[in-house]
């Protein structure tokens, strides 16, 4: 799974901030790379409790865990090229919240049957999922959730964001280290700056469907958020799926800053070599979805 994180000033989370929560930010362990094992153990947690949780992060009686009040990553701003903060810069991992939305967009899209079939080994109508659901989005403390993911790829727009000389990499010691990381940092203002960018390019250029859409859903979502916040593009968990020497030359980055590029000179031969080599990097790792 790959992640989209916004990490915002601990100053915007209240006045002052809740308690539970500048304890979490002031002892906090949890690292990135540790984030996606830690969501892992959650769920599994839902799954084996007595009875069954419909979201992971919750009580049997549908409230809130404490765990939702201090599962955070911390940044520094000295860790983020660009102006950001006042720090520390906190992303809560709101994985109650996440998974209650990707339930109802499950409710909203799947088969009868197969909603029927989770409602039976859940204990759940789909009515009564919905409601808890909704219930668990409208506990958020802000209007939208600090984490968007992906399994299996990156959307390729979100390379936008970044600067790609801005690089994070760690291989560790093999591709099961949980230190291994790939990711890019940036601040809140040059991320809109770039997304509003491209978004006028692309629209202008390819239409508004496709990467068009994504980068004006990606614009619209950093609306959400402070100006002094943190973007973190984050390979997660797809670093145990690449080899050190693709992960030491990938340069999706750099291909898609050279695709806006070409959009704007009109280099359409430039345009379409950059898209196959890019389309055929990311292919080989989404297949791999249809092996397990």
């Amino acid at each position: 799974m790959a992640y989209l994180r916004v990490y915002e000033p601990l100053s915007t989370f209240g006045d002052p901030p809740p308690g539970p929560l500048v304890k979490a930010v002031k002892d906090t362990r949890l690292t990135s790379g540790m984030a996606g094992e830690r969501e892992h153990t959650m769920w599994i947690k839902s799954q084996v409790s007595t009875p069954v949780r419909l979201l992971p992060a919750e009580l049997a009686n549908g409230r809130a865990a404490p765990s939702t009040a201090t599962d955070v990553l911390v940044l520094d701003p000295a860790e983020v090229p660009g102006e950001t903060g006042p720090g520390p810069l906190v992303c809560p991992l709101e994985l109650r919240a996440r998974s209650a939305a990707a339930l109802i967009s499950f409710l909203d899209d799947a088969p009868p049957a197969l909603r029927s079939a989770v409602g039976t080994a859940t204990g759940f109508t789909p009515d009564k999922a919905r409601s808890r659901a909704g219930a668990a989005l409208g506990n958020l403390p802000k209007s939208a959730v600090h984490m968007l993911t992906t399994t299996w790829t990156v959307p390729l727009p979100w390379f936008a964001l970044v600067d790609p000389d801005q690089r994070r990499l760690e291989l560790g010691d093999g591709q099961d280290d949980p230190r291994r990381e790939m990711s890019w940092r940036v601040a809140m203002r040059d991320a809109r700056r770039r997304v509003t960018e491209a978004r006028e390019l692309v629209g202008r250029t390819l239409g508004e469907s496709g990467p068009a859409r994504i980068l004006t859903e990606t614009e619209r979502w950093l609306t959400n958020f402070d100006p002094g916040s943190a973007v973190e593009l984050d390979y997660g968990g797809l670093v145990q799926l690449i080899t050190d020497a693709d992960l030491e030359s990938d340069t999706s980055a750099e291909e898609v800053h050279s695709i806006l590029a070409a959009l704007r000179s009109g280099n359409i031969e430039r345009l379409a070599e950059l898209f196959d080599e890019l389309r055929g990097y990311w292919n080989t790792i989404a297949a791999r979805e249809h092996a397990n």
